[in-house]
């Protein structure tokens, strides 16, 4: 270590030069850098969705979703497999191992999917791999509405114009339409008409084929050239397939309008988008894993804003959730954090040195620390987020702790020498100072990384949040040493020797160190008392401590809030309408509510997979509002609809809750078996099991529930008379129900189907469908009901399945109680339950997330703990003095616990990430003193007694109380400014830390020079000085 410090001294010039490139380097690389709320939380995820029109859920499972799970289990990498069937829907999800390379678990998929798509059912569609997306995907929502432009018109610009203008952008995966109406030609068929006119609907149907078939029309080749050939499609309007011949009967043409009403009109909805109360289209933008948010969100509202001239008459909202502004919020909070800590520091330093020229060197660490890790971050494909921000904002008060204990000792060490008789030479005074203080700066600094270990182990949606944080932390922790051995003996060389300071020290450090003797006195001279009081002090805490309520994060302060609505399975899209309109009116009308929109059901190539009864609401808050107040009457609006399973969530607290469970609940208990009636049976079970315990709110068993279908049963004895096949029927009575297309009309780069379809007054109830005319191969007609049986059976509206088992939920929200109180009344309640053969519940959700992580976080830290006392013994080389300061590190937690009590009297993650901290601050201020007490001992001679405590312990006071200050001024602006967006996690994380760092300094600067003199040796053992 000596030769880096004598080489630094040496080649100061370069030093400084590599230094000022490293700090303009980070800022340009933190300027292009991509910016996010958080960090990717999510597991990579694969999913596949598969099609299978008119098959019913159980169908949908067992001819689609189980060949896919069989085929797909296996794949490298996968750590679960879920399913979801719907009527004529299925999607299977794959969640990939943490730190799988996404593209290449979709090319295994890929190649899966390939070879079982030749075992899968013929009315089954081609499966499609979903696009990639982030566990924040949803960058941007964008509600589009008219007053004179009618939903198809609409449908057509977002789905010709504005979506290949937003695809483009780069970083965007999907854009996905709720509200969508296609425009289609539409071939209205009533059968009486059918039969009048002796014509088949086959025949109608390849009339319609006949009329908008596009093909090639090959060449004419000349002597000199090749001219290609070209049949233009003469149907533009319905009136020209109106006109087309469907049969040629005694001289004469027989169209398709003589026989059938073609009209403009769009194919029933599987969704649909209110905004503003009135309806629209929602475009959903979704980002790839890898997008800048900002830079995304920033392009689409450029990219619309460019679109507008094209949209007369339309009216867009780009900010119906924007997330991008809570992002821009938590940034510019946690940066003006950042300043002020920056500014506490600078005035801390100035007030103890007293000297500007050794406060400027302390402050270059700042910078130069922050630059370095934000290059190595950079390196390691990281983004500028909350947790990145958040973990170098706690490091800014320690970055400069070696700096200051560096340039303390050096600025000391040079005014002694000025009044040395023999003075040595400036360059000799400055290696020797920073040779003093080497050991205790390195070992410290190495203890403080050591101590963020366990972060680094932690897995789950805990290990993605905080990893990031950790390795901000340690990366600027060990570039300030690296700073401290480098560039600060470098500045204090080239600025301090010939610099006029003063010979004697700054009146507050005078008038502390004179407070701080009288303190001590006292105190050191009763050892066993300060132990009875210390041990007297743990035990209270240690019963604080269960009296302490548990939870995994707290609620972020968005401006953007969602809710959820399912009205029971079954419900139509026109009823859910009503239902949203209503509430959008409701909401509008609370002041401080800027915009409102929602989507309803599914839309095409979207991750939602639900039906016509599920609806979410989103509503963006005015930040000039009351939030608290204008939240309140929100969930009051939301409470005066109790038919509907409701809730209120934030975006974030949404995603993290879905991205735990595939839910939206706090706290979900998983029953899994092989029957959907055992499951239900056994789900009510659980509901009343929970249902007693207080806390316990929004509870409700998933909704896999039986619907009414309605079923057609061809009579094989009733086909054979007319001598039709079950084929048939099916294709005539989905043709009349539902609509076939036969072909497609192109208008230069739009393309609209065109369909055949039963009139309205054929598919409007039963008795409509079973008098439903079906040709036969003679030429006649027999009603439905005379070849087949319909009649309403019940079905099951989903089906979920995970690891190739069914299960279905029961899930619940935890409100004033705290989370880990709820989840241990929830276990033992449920262990009560009786479950059969076969069946079997688990606790999923925040609560099991927490205590995993909790468990992770002690069992690495013990480990950390033997680290540290083994970095302890290599320094000391003395089992008494590495006891003396390991001792003294539990208690440093006292400090920690008080400031949870005052943050609430909740342990979040972020809370017990931040005892981490303060353990490592506690053993750096330890090492501090106990090597300076070594250092007078073997190289001043100064023998063991009161006179080494005393001048021991008030030459290290004003670097132990500056690095404090330091460390705690840092972290003032984090406590001060609450849970502002940017400070949810930090906040309760800087309360513990500050509270620890203040009984870590009291413990530090009286208890340990106290246990020192009491249980200290007389001799230590000879430090390594090479």
């Amino acid at each position: 270590m000596k030769w880096l410090l004598t080489t630094a001294l040496r080649l100061r010039v370069l030093v400084l030069a590599l230094a000022a490139a490293s700090i303009l380097w980070g800022i340009q690389i933190a300027r292009q850098m991509p910016h996010d709320v958080f960090p990717e939380f999510a597991l990579p995820r694969v999913e596949v969705q598969t099609e299978g029109p008119g098959l019913s859920a159980e169908e949908v499972e067992a001819l689609i979703s189980v060949p896919l799970e069989n085929a797909l289990n296996g794949t490298s990498g996968l750590q679960t497999i879920r399913s979801k069937s719907v009527l004529g829907l299925s999607s299977v999800q794959l969640l990939f191992a943490s730190g799988t390379d996404l593209l290449a678990a979709r090319n295994l998929v890929q190649e899966r999917v390939a070879f079982a798509t030749e075992n899968l059912p013929a009315v089954a569609g081609r499966p499609v791999i979903l696009q990639p997306l982030s566990s924040t995907s949803r960058a941007l929502k964008i509600g589009v509405w008219s007053d004179t432009v009618s939903q198809m018109d609409l449908s057509e610009l977002a789905k010709w114009t504005i979506r290949p203008r937003l695809m483009a952008i780069q970083g965007v995966a999907n854009v996905a339409i709720w509200g969508q109406k296609d425009r289609q030609f539409q071939v209205l068929v009533d059968p009486e008409h059918l039969r009048a006119h002796n014509v088949p609907l086959s025949s109608l149907g390849q009339a319609v084929a006949n009329a908008t078939e596009v093909g090639s029309g090959g060449f004419l080749d000349t002597p000199n050239q090749r001219l290609p050939i070209q049949h233009n499609s003469p149907i533009t309007e319905p009136a020209d397939l109106a006109r087309t011949p469907v049969a040629f009967r005694d001289g004469n043409s027989l169209l398709i309008g003589d026989v059938a009403h073609v009209a403009i009109g769009h194919a029933p909805p599987i969704g649909d988008a209110i905004i503003n109360d009135r309806l629209g289209l929602l475009l959903i933008v979704e980002k790839l894993p890898w997008g800048n948010t900002l830079e995304v969100t920033r392009e689409v509202e450029r990219a619309m804003e460019l679109l507008r001239p094209a949209l007369t008459g339309v009216e867009f909202d780009t900010t119906v959730f924007r997330p991008a502004t809570f992002i821009e919020r938590s940034l510019e909070n946690l940066g003006f954090a950042m300043l002020i800590g920056c500014a506490l520091v600078a005035l801390i330093l100035l007030l103890f040195l007293f000297e500007w020229r050794t406060a400027a060197i302390s402050m270059t660490a700042i910078p130069l620390s922050v630059a370095c890790a934000v290059i190595v971050l950079h390196f390691l494909e990281g983004t500028v987020n909350t947790m990145i921000l958040a973990g170098l904002v706690i490091a800014i008060g320690e970055v400069v702790d070696d700096a200051v204990i560096d340039v303390e000792n050096i600025s000391r060490r040079l005014r002694l020498n000025r009044l040395a008789e023999s003075p040595k030479s400036a360059f000799r005074v400055v290696l020797s100072a920073s040779l003093e203080v080497r050991s205790a700066v390195v070992y410290a600094s190495l203890i403080v990384a050591l101590v963020f270990v366990p972060i680094f182990f932690l897995d789950g949606l805990a290990g993605s949040f905080f990893r990031p944080l950790a390795m901000a932390y340690v990366l600027a922790i060990m570039a300030s040493l690296l700073v401290a051995l480098t560039v600060t003996p470098a500045l204090s060389l080239l600025m301090l020797p010939n610099a006029r300071t003063r010979d004697h020290e700054s009146p507050i450090v005078r008038a502390l160190k004179s407070v701080y003797r009288g303190v001590l006195t006292p105190i050191i001279a009763r050892p066993r008392t300060v132990v009875a009081g210390l041990l007297l002090a743990f035990v209270a805490t240690g019963l604080a401590v269960t009296k302490l309520g548990e939870g995994l994060l707290p609620s972020f302060k968005e401006y953007d809030f969602l809710m959820h609505w399912v009205e029971k399975p079954g419900t139509s899209i026109d009823a859910m309408n009503r239902i949203t309109t209503r509430a959008s009116v409701e909401l509008r009308a609370i002041p401080g509510v800027r915009n409102f929109g929602s989507h309803i059901g599914r839309a095409e190539v979207a991750d939602e997979v639900v039906g016509p009864n599920f609806t979410e609401l989103w509503i963006s808050i005015d930040e000039s509002a009351d939030y608290d107040g204008t939240i309140a009457k929100v969930q009051e609006v939301v409470d005066g609809y109790p038919g509907l399973q409701r809730d209120l969530l934030t975006y974030l607290k949404e995603r993290i809750k879905e991205v735990l469970t595939g839910t939206s609940a706090s706290i979900v208990v998983r029953i899994f078996g092989p029957d959907l009636e055992g499951l239900r049976t056994h789900a009510a079970a659980v509901e009343a099991a929970i249902a007693p315990i207080l806390g316990v709110v929004d509870l409700h068993v998933e909704q896999q529930v039986l619907v009414p279908m309605v079923q057609v049963r061809t009579r094989p004895e009733a086909l054979a008379l007319y001598g039709l096949t079950p084929g048939e029927v099916r294709r005539s009575t989905v043709t009349m129900i539902n609509g076939t297309k036969f072909g497609e009309v192109f208008d230069g780069q739009k393309v609209y189907d065109a369909v055949v379809w039963g009139q309205q007054h054929t598919r409007t109830d039963l008795a409509s469908l079973r008098k439903l005319l079906i040709e036969t191969p003679a030429g006649g007609h027999v009603p439905l009901s005379d070849v087949a049986d319909v009649y309403i059976t019940p079905t099951p509206n989903a089906i979920k399945r995970e690891g190739a088992s069914r299960r279905i939920d029961v899930t619940c929200n935890v409100q004033g109680v705290d989370l880990g109180t709820v989840a241990r009344a929830i276990e033992t309640n449920l262990a009560t339950v009786p479950f059969a053969r076969e069946y079997h519940p688990e606790i999923l959700g925040e609560s099991a997330e927490r205590a995993k992580s909790q468990q992770q976080l002690l069992t690495m830290s013990l480990l950390a703990l033997v680290g540290i006392v083994l970095l302890l013994y290599t320094d000391f080389r003395s089992v008494r003095l590495t006891a003396l300061v390991a001792m003294t590190l539990p208690f440093a937690l006292i400090g920690g616990v008080v400031g949870a009590i005052l943050d609430g009297g909740v342990l979040s993650l972020g809370s017990l990430v931040g005892f981490i901290t303060v353990l490592g601050i506690a053993a750096r201020n330890g090492i501090m003193l106990v090597s300076h007490y070594r250092h007078l001992q073997q190289t001043e001679g100064v023998p063991f007694g009161l006179d080494l405590v005393m001048r021991g312990a008030a030459e290290r006071l004003v670097p132990i109380l500056m690095t404090a200050a330091c460390a705690g001024l840092a972290l003032l602006p984090l406590v001060m400014a609450g849970n502002q967006p940017g400070h949810e996690i930090e906040h309760p994380m800087a309360l513990v830390i500050l509270g620890g760092l203040v009984t870590s300094t009291l413990l530090n600067l009286l208890v340990l020079p106290t246990l020192y003199l009491a249980y200290g040796p007389k001799i230590v053992p000879a430090s390594d000085e090479t």
